[in-house]
C-alpha cells in the first residue's frame, strides 16, 4: 500500500510539502506520481514520473510544484510553493505494485487553501 501525509489548511501563496509512503521497497512497489481530486471535478494527475525517468506536471502547477523521491525510504514527495485556492483538493499518489503489475492508489491527504 501507499500512504500519503502532508496535508492541511494553508492560506494563499503559502506552501506545503506532502508525502507519499510504499508498504514495502522500491523492488516491489514503484510510486509513479501525484493526482489530485477537488469537489466534484475528475481526479488529474499533477506531477508523475515518466517511464524515462523524467518528470510531467500539469500546467496548473508547472513552476510552483515539484516532485522528488528518497529510494532508501520509497517515499515520493510533492513540493508545492504558492499554493492557490484553486490548488485546494484531496491529494493522492498511485504507485504499482511490480509483482502483481496492480495499481495502488492511496487514500489521499487533504489540502485546503484559504485566508
Amino acid at each position: 500500500q501507499v500512504v500519503e501525509s502532508g496535508g492541511g489548511l494553508v492560506q494563499p501563496g503559502g506552501s506545503l510539502r506532502l508525502s507519499c509512503t510504499a508498504s514495502a521497497t522500491v523492488f516491489r512497489i514503484k510510486i509513479m506520481g501525484w493526482h489530485r481530486q477537488a469537489p466534484g471535478k475528475q481526479s488529474e494527475p499533477i506531477a508523475v514520473y515518466t517511464n524515462s525517468g523524467g518528470t510531467n506536471f500539469a500546467a496548473a502547477v508547472k513552476g510552483r510544484f515539484t516532485i522528488s523521491r528518497d529510494n532508501a525510504k520509497n517515499t515520493v514527495y510533492l513540493q508545492m510553493n504558492n499554493l492557490k485556492p484553486e490548488d485546494a483538493a484531496n491529494y493522492f499518489c498511485i504507485a504499482r505494485d511490480l509483482r502483481t503489475n496492480r495499481d495502488l492508489w492511496g487514500q489521499g491527504t487533504q489540502v485546503t487553501v484559504s485566508s
